[in-house]
């Protein structure tokens, strides 16, 4: 049998749908962000990032890459195993003092990325906790779907940051049932923001257990960047609070944050951590080093806070359509893949601007977007360069406008 006519069928598809991926082939350079060198032949040899989850730029902060420098040159490169054979560091052990300090909790875990936290956290407590369903939001992350799907118990999916259907929904469960509710913070597509809680409120009426994924929180909300569950002063009530190390704070890796025995539970019994290679040290010191200095420091929030806001202000009034939110994510609606992968094309050849159209399955059919996340490290003069460019763009390709 020819399989790769099997998979170039399918690749066809894609294409022909104007979802296909194409990956741009940067290089970051160290106290350059949000600049990067292309190596791309159709594009200019610099460009400015745009979309980047690095969303305060901690990657390339001096100390955090120093701390990684020196790491690496105290320890080598690798952690040498599984936490649970060799690979247990003492760095691992301080950044997890730090996650929980971080959220006001006992303990934290770490993993290899959020998305493996999730998965592993939410399989482990739903395959292994007695008659237990997962009532999980209508847009959750795929790492959630994936960590429900595998926990094989029951599950109820309700309507997006709909505290009154969740309310139906708990009430509708035997009495027997170990309810968990699973939801994010911030929904990186929409960039909209739960009504956290509201949410919590109806958990605790019904005794069910609450799962708050805070990744694209973390660092960004807070006095010390723990979220917006910090910021609203409601860690304490929440049961698991999970994040990630691979956004605002720079590095790569997740974790989870609960009690001593939660922590222990999901440490002793999640596949997705006995059985996978631990993080280096050096990201494990890096990351401790970001977290540290964001629970300190104001800067870099208060600057990204005011870039975000200068760019929707200039949007609004040249009446490109963006989707209106509270956070820090700002989606301009194109509502057509082709024309999606077409405008991030141009804007990457013509203007050294990179953003990726964001396009079916991440977002529903006819939602197609293109996804900017301003950082404190964009300047006025780099905005003012996207709203040339997208205001020459959109006369272009003849895209409605939004109402000024």
């Amino acid at each position: 049998m020819d399989f790769d006519s099997l998979f170039n069928a399918q690749l066809d598809t894609l294409k022909d749908e104007g979802n296909y991926r194409i990956f741009a082939e940067l290089e970051r350079k160290a106290g350059e962000f949000p600049r990067a060198v292309s190596h791309d032949d159709d594009c200019p040899d610099e460009v400015t990032v745009w979309c980047s989850n690095d969303y305060l730029g901690m990657g390339q902060h001096p100390k955090v890459v120093q701390a990684m420098q020196d790491a690496v040159a105290a320890c080598g490169c690798g952690a040498g195993g599984t936490r649970n054979i060799s690979g247990t560091m003492h760095q691992h052990k301080l950044l997890e003092s730090e996650l929980a300090d971080l959220h006001g909790k006992e303990a934290a875990l770490l993993f290899t990325s959020g998305y493996v936290s999730n998965w592993a956290a939410l399989s482990t407590l739903g395959s292994r906790l007695p008659d237990a369903v997962i009532l999980s939001d209508a847009l959750n992350h795929a790492s959630m779907i994936e960590g429900i799907r595998h926990a094989r118990c029951d599950k109820v999916i309700w309507k997006h940051n709909d505290p009154e259907d969740l309310d139906r929904k708990l009430a509708a469960l035997p009495s027997n049932a170990t309810k968990i509710v699973a939801f994010e913070s911030v929904y990186s597509m929409d960039g909209d923001i739960c009504p956290m809680q509201e949410i919590v409120e109806v958990a605790e009426k019904h005794g069910a257990m609450t799962y708050l994924d805070e990744v694209h929180a973390v660092g960004m909300y807070g006095p010390r960047g723990g979220g917006l569950s910090e910021e609203w002063g409601l860690q304490d009530r929440i049961t698991l609070i999970e994040g990630t190390l691979g956004k605002a704070f720079g590095v790569v890796g997740g974790y989870v944050t609960g009690s001593e025995a939660l922590c222990d539970f999901i440490r002793s019994f999640a596949s997705g951590f006995i059985f996978t290679t631990a993080l280096p040290p050096a990201v494990a010191a890096a990351a401790q080093t970001s977290i540290a200095h964001l629970k300190q420091s104001q800067v870099e929030r208060r600057r990204q806070k005011e870039q975000v806001a200068k760019l929707r202000a200039r949007l609004n009034a040249i009446g490109i359509p963006h989707l209106e939110n509270p956070s820090h994510i700002i989606p301009v609606m194109v509502k057509d893949p082709v024309k999606c992968r077409q405008l991030a094309d141009i804007l990457m050849q013509d203007y050294g601007i990179y953003v990726q159209p964001i396009n079916y399955p991440t977002v529903p059919k006819g939602t197609e977007r293109l996804r900017f996340t301003p950082g404190p490290l964009h300047s006025d003069a780099d905005i003012e360069h996207l709203v040339m460019a997208l205001t020459t763009l959109w006369r272009q390709c003849a895209i409605a406008h939004a109402v000024a």
